[in-house]
């Protein structure tokens, strides 16, 4: 009656309610939404193959006496599998020797095991089961003091627990989608709070300042804005997932296919991919601006300019926006996992598509190591700089290119891995990954490219003092400021050559921007 019934979307809650069945519920290829709460408790076979509306099931008890199921999406099953779990750990930790109880039934001849079913209670041959207990000894545990009368008069100790029933369940969850919470670790839990309120945190306060300030909008102001707003975008990446993890921790089994399959998974897919390109095409447009100011540092008329940033800045967000979205319209696919990266390497065009994004952030992070020896190289020279500020510009250097690596080594590894169908990790511990190594960047960036920079400091307190707050502060950093611009001015009217020593400060000014 109700299998193949496409119309049939609701089933009553009380319908089944005092039913003495039905032992089998089939309801595969139907449009049901929800299963009654109330009369499963006989369902001994459930059948819900190609039941693509029912995304949620009732609570797991109702099932008492379930033993086959043919579901829909893995994920269910993964409820069934824990519900057993759950019931083997209870019954062995009551009967801690049952395993003896059940050798000693099993070595029973059949008429005495039939003499024995006729008795008012199955446990009364327990005395006769330990041969080496006396009268005046009582066996280690009594069942009386666990179970009523009643209750033990329901049990078959034979086939109850010497022959325990299995519950099988189909399909089985995959690699992809393990039966687990959407970040599995109870650490990795707690870590991703902490950082994407870093990473958001962090660049809120670095656009914030920035857009605020008074100052003229320089080229490497404006790269570092759009560098902000990428790691800004990767911490609500981040605390979207934090945020679905918290909701649905220990029943992720009945929001899994709402999740995957929703709006919500595709804008937190959207989100970080867009973040991570852009993040990266940024940090590659802040490197060679550095290097591009340093080389060619008294030459006016190739100075980067911010007529020359915009255009290159929007190229990359144009590039970023397209990479994101090609998930969304077949090729890869956020639903694959419930972090919502894109894990879909099925069609050789998904796989096209893992390893050009690997690719070119294998190629960013070259460039921009590349960029920066250029830079130490020419600091490292005796004629322009000082030994304790070279080194203390390396240092910096050195912090740069290490933060990139520590983001962008491990995640390509394993990628690359993955997307020539060789896995070298699960995904599962793929998650770690994500919490520790992947927001790195995000969560650096602000700090070692603006927040301990002179400049930012600077615009900090100046903003800062528009609330009535560190004003004596604001205004040592002005004076500073004017003396500097006054003292620029004097020395560029009178000098009539470029120098060395104005070389290296142009240098060190640039990368302290």
């Amino acid at each position: 009656i109700l299998k193949d019934n496409k119309n049939l979307r609701r089933i009553h809650n009380d319908a089944l309610r005092g039913a003495t069945g039905p032992d089998v519920l089939d309801i595969s290829s139907t449009a049901l939404e929800s299963l009654p709460s109330y009369g499963l408790e006989a369902v001994q076979v459930l059948n819900a193959m190609s039941s693509y509306s029912l995304k949620r099931l009732p609570p797991l008890d109702k099932f008492s006496n379930l033993l086959e199921a043919v579901l829909t999406y893995p994920s269910h099953c993964c409820a069934f599998r824990n519900l057993r779990t759950e019931k083997q750990n209870l019954l062995l930790s009551i009967f801690d020797n049952f395993s003896k109880e059940c050798e000693s039934t099993m070595r029973k001849p059949t008429n005495e095991m039939l003499d024995d079913s006729n008795n008012t209670s199955p446990w009364s041959a327990e005395k006769n089961t330990q041969p080496f207990v006396t009268d005046e000894e009582s066996p280690p545990y009594s069942y009386s003091t666990i179970f009523d009368d009643s209750e033990m008069d329901s049990f078959d100790f034979e086939y109850d627990f010497c022959q325990p029933k299995v519950l099988t369940c189909t399909p089985e969850p995959d690699a992809f989608n393990p039966c687990e919470d959407i970040l599995g670790y109870s650490f990795l839990r707690v870590l991703i709070w902490f950082i994407n309120i870093l990473a958001i945190a962090g660049n809120f306060t670095v656009l914030l300042v920035l857009l605020t300030s008074h100052y003229k909008l320089t080229v490497p102001r404006f790269l570092m804005c759009n560098l902000s707003f990428a790691d800004f975008c990767m911490g609500l990446y981040l605390l979207l997932i934090a945020s679905v993890d918290a909701q649905t921790s220990g029943q992720y089994y009945n929001h899994a296919i709402d999740w995957q399959t929703g709006s919500g998974c595709s804008t937190a897919g959207f989100f970080t991919v867009f973040a991570s390109e852009l993040s990266v095409y940024t940090l590659t447009v802040i490197t060679v601006e550095r290097w591009h100011t340093i080389t060619y540092a008294m030459q006016l008329d190739r100075k980067l300019r911010l007529r020359h940033a915009v255009p290159i800045m929007l190229g990359g967000w144009l590039f970023s926006i397209g990479i994101a979205m090609l998930p969304l319209f077949g090729v890869s696919s956020y639903m694959k996992v419930s972090i919502c990266l894109p894990m879909d390497i099925e069609t050789g065009l998904s796989q096209a598509y893992i390893l050009l994004i690997l690719v070119l952030n294998v190629v960013a992070f070259i460039v921009i190591c590349a960029c920066y020896i250029k830079i130490y190289i020419a600091v490292q020279n005796p004629e322009l700089v000082a030994a304790n500020k070279d080194t203390k510009v390396a240092k910096k250097m050195a912090i740069l290119i290490f933060t990139d690596f520590t983001c962008m080594a491990p995640i390509s590894f394993f990628a690359i891995s993955a997307a020539f169908k060789v896995p070298l990790i699960t995904v599962s511990n793929s998650k770690i990954l994500l919490v520790l190594f992947y927001p790195v960047n995000s969560c650096a960036n602000p700090f070692l490219y603006a927040i301990f920079t002179k400049a930012f400091r600077r615009d900090f307190f100046l903003l800062m003092s528009k609330f009535g707050c560190c004003k004596s502060r604001a205004e040592l950093y002005r004076m500073n400021y004017f003396s500097a611009y006054n003292s620029n001015c004097k020395n560029g009217g009178t000098a009539t050559a470029p120098s060395k020593a104005s070389q290296a400060l142009l240098l060190l000014s640039a990368l302290e921007k």
